[in-house]
C-alpha cells in the first residue's frame, strides 16, 4: 500500500489580489473535489486576508502527482501571480517523482518517525 503524503503551506496574498484570490480558490476546490485521490483540500485565511495556510492530504505520491500537474495547467500562473509563498512542508515519504516536482517550490521534508492517525 502507497503511503499517504501531505503538506502544509503558508503563503501571502498579494495587496489587491485577495477578491480574485478568493475567486480562483473556490474553483480550485471544486476542481479538487473531482480528483479521486485528494483525501484533504483546505485553505486557511487569516482576519486580515493576507495570511493563508493551505493543507493537503493525498492517497499517496501518485495521486498528489496527478494533482500539481493539473493544477499546473490550470490555475498555476494564476495562483502564483497573486501569492508569495513563505513556507513549504511535505509530510510522508514522497515518490521520486513526486520529489522532483515539488522540489522546485523548496519545501522542508518531513518523515514521521512516531504517532497514528485515524
Amino acid at each position: 500500500m502507497e503511503s499517504q503524503i501531505s503538506w502544509h503551506v503558508e503563503l501571502m496574498v498579494k495587496p489587491g489580489q485577495l477578491d480574485d484570490f478568493r475567486t480562483l480558490t473556490s474553483k480550485m476546490v471544486e476542481f479538487a473535489k473531482g480528483e479521486p485521490g485528494v483525501l484533504v483540500y483546505e485553505r486557511y485565511i487569516s482576519e486580515d486576508g493576507q495570511s493563508v495556510h493551505v493543507y493537503e492530504r493525498y492517497t499517496g505520491s501518485a495521486a498528489a502527482v496527478m494533482h500539481l500537474r493539473a493544477f499546473k495547467d490550470i490555475f498555476g500562473a494564476r495562483f502564483s501571480s497573486m501569492v508569495e509563498r513563505k513556507r513549504f512542508m511535505v509530510y510522508g515519504t514522497p515518490s521520486a517523482e513526486l520529489k522532483e516536482i515539488l522540489d522546485g517550490f523548496g519545501p522542508i521534508y518531513l518523515s514521521l518517525f512516531a504517532g497514528f492517525s485515524r
